[in-house]
């Protein structure tokens, strides 16, 4: 294991290898989840931080001066530029990507251990990363669907009254909060547009309390948030 820690040519291969195998993984987790940063992505990334981190080593050897973990410290700040990319806010104030940005710099973090030869940590990150992405999205589609509290976009049809569908939530013992009138087109055509937080009194699925608001009369459209 301490040879393969050394700066050799067949090190080198190895390094590389495991970078792209370690990208590759977690790429293409996302690509099956079709998400913006897919396999090439995670594996450039990979591969260029561990480049650095090797660059960075050979500076240290062969010179005998530096600082041996300089290079790689602005790959974990430079990377959040390009996990900034895949971040968007869509018309509603809905943020997505942020899980995506968050996997491109765990993968940079990976690349710069494989780098510098530490490979049981790059080994153990690289699974803990996947295993998050695979075990944490099924425990936090749970706890959506068992949550009574969610924000959600509504059209309301300018024949109902808002005050009207507060009073017939209401009745549903369904509690609204942070109601936000949409600043384009609240009140033009033939809808209401807005944001509210709903909560539901009653021991309900979280679907179930989708449904019920919309049946509730007026109600042309409803995402979730």
């Amino acid at each position: 294991m301490l040879v393969m820690r050394e700066l050799t040519f067949t090190s080198i291969l190895i390094r590389m290898l495991v970078a792209i195998v370690l990208g590759g993984a977690i790429g293409t987790e996302r690509r099956l989840k079709n998400r913006p940063a897919g396999l090439r992505t995670n594996v450039l990334v990979c591969i260029g931080a561990c480049a650095v981190m090797i660059t960075n080593q050979y500076a240290c050897q062969v010179f005998g001066s530096g600082d041996p973990v300089r290079m790689g410290a602005q790959v974990v700040s430079g990377v959040g530029f390009l996990g900034a990319g895949t971040i968007m806010v869509t018309s509603h104030n809905q943020i997505r990507g942020l899980t995506t940005a968050a996997g491109l710099w765990a993968t940079a973090c990976m690349g710069l251990a494989v780098g510098i030869g530490l490979y049981e940590v790059a080994l153990v990150g690289g699974i803990s990363i996947l295993a998050v992405f695979a075990l944490m999205n099924e425990w936090s589609d749970y706890m959506r669907k068992n949550a009574r509290t969610s924000d959600v976009y509504i059209e309301l049809d300018k024949k109902v009254s808002l005050g009207d569908f507060l009073r017939n939530v209401r009745e549903l013992d369904i509690e609204l909060s942070d109601v936000q009138m949409e600043r384009e087109g609240a009140f033009t055509g033939d809808v209401v547009s807005f944001i509210v937080t709903v909560h539901g009194k009653k021991h309900c699925g979280h679907d179930v309390l989708i449904r019920m608001i919309r049946k509730i009369e007026g109600v042309t459209y409803l995402e979730e948030l």
